[in-house]
């Protein structure tokens, strides 16, 4: 419950601090003097994908290695699993990468 709470407080304050960003009325600017700040947070955003992407692979091999070792006769099954698992994460690193490069 603890951390539940903890989620929702960090939630409202990330929403909270858009807040003021979203009330303003600007006009746009001619020239764009944010590309480096655009790409900075690009670069953090992709950091963030990878790190959760490297978690959830562990995470699988992990599990993958300790299902053979429980049962070794399901191992082929596991290893199948497994390498799907390991496929689906990556290509979200891939399409984080592809979105990057689209934004920046």
């Amino acid at each position: 419950m603890r951390k539940l709470n903890l989620l929702f407080i960090a939630v409202v304050c990330v929403l909270m601090s858009a807040m003021p960003v979203l009330a303003q009325a600007g006009e746009a600017p001619a020239v764009d003097h944010n590309v480096g700040l655009k790409a900075l947070a690009a670069g953090v955003g992709f950091a963030i994908a990878v790190f959760g992407g490297a978690l959830g692979q562990s995470r699988i091999g992990a599990a993958a290695c300790e299902g053979a070792a429980r049962n070794p006769g399901a191992a082929a099954k596991i290893q199948t699993m497994m390498i799907l698992g390991l496929a689906l994460i990556e290509s979200l690193v891939l399409f984080a990468l592809v979105i990057v490069f689209v934004k920046t």
